[in-house]
């Protein structure tokens, strides 16, 4: 335990210093309009860290997308796969991962954000949890900013340290808490729910796919609000502001560049014809289309034959009835 708790503990060292940094920075900026040790001025620096993460990650969040596009597209090839090779698990896994490799899908996509967090999200809670508990200074945090952020509270009575369930009695730390927990568990409901009913065509709703999209609609809000009573507000404040982001940044791309055969994909071909446009939406169609048209079968060329059996099968071939003819004619002179 000792030795997981090192490697831990290295992993997050790096992580204090880049989370402080940005928390420090967005601090010092809001500083200068609002008291230092206020709630009001941290919980804003948190919302700033937010922002700079998840605008960090939109490189990450476009590959999710392409992903999860892709992975909606190629239902139908693997509900293929799955008929034919339905028998031999190992030939179908086989032949999955080479579609996969195909069309560039990362099946492992979608959850790349969410991992990437995770550790920033852990060493945030970190900060907050040893600032209070300890008033321990961590990255480049000062024994007094960690004093600061340990104290600081909002209206001046709701401690942003404090937890669902360890508020010192105070029933307006619980409010605020309870509510952040139901924010961020509806969030994550509204985001997931999003995607499953505009922006997947109706033959990936019954796949595999389909399948594990449903399960983690009800399973991490669950997840988040069984966690979230343990969370202080501070780091409640910073994963519903990432939940609100990727509402927004998820609708925005829906709507901006849905996947084709989806309710979304219509709705935008909709608003472009009223608009008397043609764009990239209606070429897409077009290429759907295409390419759920049978190709074409090639035809046939005759194998090369050498003089000599071009001669014999010259020969095997019946003769005409003016060549039979001249034959008997020849016969009856001879």
């Amino acid at each position: 335990m000792e030795f997981l708790g090192t490697i831990g503990h290295a992993i997050l060292v790096p992580l204090y210093y880049a989370v402080s940094a940005v928390l420090l920075a967005w601090h010092w900026l809001f500083s200068l309009v609002l008291d230092p040790d206020g709630g009001a001025a941290w919980v804003l620096s948190i919302i700033g860290l937010t922002l700079v993460v998840r605008a960090a990650l939109i490189p990450l969040f476009v590959k999710q997308i392409k992903s999860s596009r892709n992975m909606q597209l190629i239902q139908p090839k693997v509900k293929e796969l799955q008929k034919k090779y339905g028998h031999d698990r190992e030939r179908l896994a086989a032949e999955t991962m080479n579609l996969y490799k195909e069309t560039g899908t990362n099946p492992f996509a979608a959850c790349l954000p969410l991992l990437v967090q995770s550790p920033i999200f852990i060493a945030l809670f970190r900060l907050l949890d040893q600032a209070q508990k300890n008033h321990t200074a961590n990255g480049f945090m000062t024994t007094e900013q960690a004093d600061s952020l340990a104290n600081a509270a909002l209206f001046g009575k709701i401690p942003i340290s404090a937890t669902f369930i360890h508020n010192d009695g105070l029933v307006s730390v619980r409010i605020v808490a309870a509510l952040l927990v139901v924010a961020m568990t509806a969030t994550t409901f509204t985001t997931q729910r999003q995607l499953m009913s505009k922006n997947m065509p109706k033959d990936a709703m019954s796949g595999p796919y389909a399948q594990q999209q449903k399960m983690l609609l009800y399973v991490l809000p669950v997840a988040f609000a069984a966690g979230g009573v343990a969370f202080p507000i501070g780091v409640l404040v910073y994963w519903t502001t990432t939940n609100v982001w990727t509402m927004g940044q998820q609708f925005y791309v829906i709507r901006r560049n849905p996947a084709p055969g989806t309710p979304a994909f219509d709705a935008k071909l909709a608003r472009d014809k009223a608009k008397g446009k043609v764009t990239v939406v209606e070429e897409e169609e077009a290429l759907l289309e295409a390419s759920q048209q049978p190709a074409p079968r090639q035809r046939q060329q005759p194998k090369k034959q050498t003089r000599e059996q071009r001669r014999k099968a010259a020969n095997r071939q019946p003769k005409t009835d003016s060549e039979a003819s001249e034959d008997i004619e020849e016969g009856n002179q001879a």
